[in-house]
Protein backbone atom coordinates (compact mmCIF):
# COMPACT_ATOMS: atom_id res chain seq x y z
CA UNK A 1 0.00 0.00 0.00
CA UNK A 2 1.13 3.51 -0.75
CA UNK A 3 2.67 5.12 2.34
CA UNK A 4 1.82 8.72 1.53
CA UNK A 5 -1.96 8.29 1.48
CA UNK A 6 -4.21 10.45 3.64
CA UNK A 7 -7.74 9.92 4.98
CA UNK A 8 -9.35 13.13 6.24
CA UNK A 9 -12.89 14.46 6.05
CA UNK A 10 -14.15 17.97 6.83
CA UNK A 11 -17.89 18.52 6.54
CA UNK A 12 -20.08 21.53 7.28
CA UNK A 13 -23.76 20.76 7.44
CA UNK A 14 -26.94 20.49 9.48
CA UNK A 15 -27.82 17.67 11.87
CA UNK A 16 -30.64 15.55 10.49
CA UNK A 17 -31.76 14.55 13.97
CA UNK A 18 -30.70 14.70 17.59
CA UNK A 19 -27.60 12.63 18.38
CA UNK A 20 -28.28 9.09 19.59
CA UNK A 21 -26.02 8.35 22.54
CA UNK A 22 -25.36 4.99 24.17
CA UNK A 23 -22.73 3.09 26.13
CA UNK A 24 -20.89 -0.10 25.26
CA UNK A 25 -20.90 -3.08 27.63
CA UNK A 26 -17.57 -1.82 28.98
CA UNK A 27 -19.04 1.65 29.72
CA UNK A 28 -17.50 3.51 26.78
CA UNK A 29 -19.66 6.39 25.48
CA UNK A 30 -20.54 6.54 21.80
CA UNK A 31 -22.90 8.68 19.75
CA UNK A 32 -24.08 8.71 16.16
CA UNK A 33 -25.97 11.28 14.15
CA UNK A 34 -26.79 12.11 10.55
CA UNK A 35 -25.39 15.19 8.87
CA UNK A 36 -26.81 16.74 5.70
CA UNK A 37 -24.65 18.67 3.26
CA UNK A 38 -26.31 20.56 0.40
CA UNK A 39 -25.05 21.77 -2.93
CA UNK A 40 -26.75 23.76 -5.66
CA UNK A 41 -25.65 24.55 -9.17
CA UNK A 42 -26.99 26.21 -12.26
CA UNK A 43 -27.61 23.88 -15.18
CA UNK A 44 -26.98 24.73 -18.84
CA UNK A 45 -30.68 25.47 -19.42
CA UNK A 46 -30.61 28.05 -16.60
CA UNK A 47 -32.53 26.00 -14.04
CA UNK A 48 -31.11 25.44 -10.57
CA UNK A 49 -30.40 21.89 -9.43
CA UNK A 50 -29.93 20.85 -5.82
CA UNK A 51 -28.51 17.76 -4.14
CA UNK A 52 -28.45 16.75 -0.46
CA UNK A 53 -25.92 14.17 0.71
CA UNK A 54 -26.47 12.38 4.03
CA UNK A 55 -23.50 11.30 6.16
CA UNK A 56 -23.45 9.09 9.23
CA UNK A 57 -21.12 10.47 11.91
CA UNK A 58 -19.85 8.44 14.89
CA UNK A 59 -18.00 9.85 17.92
CA UNK A 60 -16.55 8.17 21.01
CA UNK A 61 -15.73 8.92 24.64
CA UNK A 62 -15.68 12.61 25.77
CA UNK A 63 -16.51 13.85 22.27
CA UNK A 64 -19.56 11.57 22.29
CA UNK A 65 -20.68 13.06 25.61
CA UNK A 66 -20.23 16.60 24.20
CA UNK A 67 -22.27 15.77 21.09
CA UNK A 68 -25.02 14.18 23.15
CA UNK A 69 -25.21 17.14 25.54
CA UNK A 70 -24.87 20.11 23.16
CA UNK A 71 -25.89 19.17 19.61
CA UNK A 72 -29.49 19.25 18.37
CA UNK A 73 -31.51 18.60 15.24
CA UNK A 74 -31.04 21.25 12.54
CA UNK A 75 -27.91 22.74 14.10
CA UNK A 76 -25.11 23.86 11.74
CA UNK A 77 -21.83 22.16 12.69
CA UNK A 78 -18.36 21.52 11.32
CA UNK A 79 -17.22 17.91 11.63
CA UNK A 80 -13.69 16.60 11.17
CA UNK A 81 -12.65 12.97 11.03
CA UNK A 82 -11.80 10.01 8.81
CA UNK A 83 -13.87 7.72 6.61
CA UNK A 84 -14.39 4.20 7.95
CA UNK A 85 -16.25 1.33 6.34
CA UNK A 86 -17.83 -1.55 8.23
CA UNK A 87 -18.91 -4.92 6.86
CA UNK A 88 -21.33 -7.25 8.62
CA UNK A 89 -23.81 -9.99 7.97
CA UNK A 90 -27.47 -9.88 9.01
CA UNK A 91 -29.24 -12.72 10.80
CA UNK A 92 -30.71 -13.64 7.41
CA UNK A 93 -27.22 -13.98 5.92
CA UNK A 94 -27.29 -10.78 3.85
CA UNK A 95 -23.99 -8.90 3.62
CA UNK A 96 -24.15 -5.19 4.51
CA UNK A 97 -21.70 -2.32 4.27
CA UNK A 98 -21.72 1.10 5.90
CA UNK A 99 -19.40 4.05 5.33
CA UNK A 100 -19.22 6.40 8.31
CA UNK A 101 -17.26 9.45 9.40
CA UNK A 102 -15.28 8.53 12.52
CA UNK A 103 -15.34 11.93 14.18
CA UNK A 104 -12.28 13.49 15.83
CA UNK A 105 -13.70 16.99 16.27
CA UNK A 106 -17.00 18.90 16.19
CA UNK A 107 -17.45 22.68 16.18
CA UNK A 108 -21.00 24.02 16.57
CA UNK A 109 -21.40 26.95 14.18
CA UNK A 110 -24.69 28.09 15.71
CA UNK A 111 -26.10 27.73 19.21
CA UNK A 112 -29.68 28.91 18.99
CA UNK A 113 -32.34 26.32 18.41
CA UNK A 114 -34.43 27.20 15.37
Amino acid sequence: MQKNSYNKVILVGHLGGSPEGRYTKTGRATVSFSLATNETWKQQDGSVAEHTEWHTVVAWDKLADFCNDYLYKGQLVSVEGVLRSRLWETKEGEKRKAVEVLCSGVVPLEWKKT
